[in-house]
């Protein structure tokens, strides 16, 4: 074969062949691109779901915080129980762990008033009611006021013998609860407490009561002696109060007239202790104030 036609026919080889080798290197371009294009498709939509998912997941971790157990419902009302408690040790000084609350409860709620209610009224004349001061180990002790006994032996240091209240026990000493006299005032005969309250009249002279007629004198005694009384009654409320809603004492029952009807005190003639009728308001400064 002719070194001419050899060349030409490795020329068009050579053509042919690169024709190819361009025409398939381009049919792999496009498939790398089109592959490479699906790819990035897949990628990012795998990326949008992965976003999406976390979207949902910090949606879940949302609505977790805001989702209380009854675990967390518990352990927060102990909380605030404990700080109560806390604050009110505090708060009444040791006394009361919840708020005082056990002063004011009623007597279905203290063990007990439930016992004693159980066992019954004791009902005591005052010569048997003296029999409870004390001295006998074997009984309680007890005091009255107005009328009503109070089992006071939970506290035999104060009310028992040598105690710094050991003549309250064994009477009823009401009077004495509002005058403060002590040693005269043992008794329940309230006759004549009330002056305790009224003003003493040391200002006849001055102008404001001359210009006062004889009536207005008259209602103005009278108002302040119902105001007195009820400054009494008042005292005596708060102490029976005191005593029958105290978590130590507790009502037990009353005090009954003797056989023969002779009331405590009968026959005397009670006047204000000296204690009291010195701490009576005076007139003249009551005018100041006006």
């Amino acid at each position: 074969m002719p070194p001419t036609l050899r060349n030409r026919r490795n020329y068009t080889a050579q053509e042919d062949t690169s024709a190819r080798v361009v025409e398939v290197d381009t049919d792999e371009e496009v498939e790398i691109t089109r592959t490479t294009e699906q790819q990035r498709e897949r990628n990012r939509a795998e990326k949008e779901k992965k976003n999406f998912r976390k979207h949902d997941e910090e949606d879940d971790d949302d609505d977790d915080e805001f989702y209380i157990s009854l675990s967390d419902v518990i352990r927060i009302i102990l909380t605030l129980i404990a700080l109560s408690v806390g604050l009110s040790y505090y708060v009444t000084s040791g006394e009361s762990y919840i708020w005082g609350f056990e002063r004011q409860r009623p007597w279905w709620m203290r063990s007990n008033d439930i016992k004693q209610f159980l066992k019954g009224p004791v009902n005591l004349t005052p010569s048997q009611l003296a029999l409870y001061d004390g001295s006998d180990p074997s009984l309680p002790i007890y005091l009255a006021l107005n009328g009503t006994i109070i089992d006071v032996s939970a506290n035999p240091g104060i009310y028992g013998p040598g105690g710094g209240y050991h003549f309250f026990v064994g009477r009823d000493a009401t009077r004495a609860f509002v005058t403060g006299c002590f040693k005269e005032d043992l008794t329940n005969d309230m006759t004549g407490v009330e002056e305790m309250y009224i003003p003493i009249e040391d200002d006849n002279d001055s102008h404001r009561e001359m210009t006062l007629t004889f009536t207005e004198k008259n209602l103005r005694r009278e108002r302040e002696r119902r105001e007195a009384r009820e400054k009494v009654d008042a005292q005596v409320k708060h102490w029976l109060r005191f005593y029958s809603g105290h978590e130590k004492y507790f009502a037990v029952g009353k005090v009954i007239p003797e056989e023969t009807g002779a009331a405590d005190g009968e026959g005397e003639k009670r006047v204000l202790c000296e204690g009291a009728q010195k701490n009576r308001p005076l007139r003249s400064d009551l005018n100041k104030k006006l």
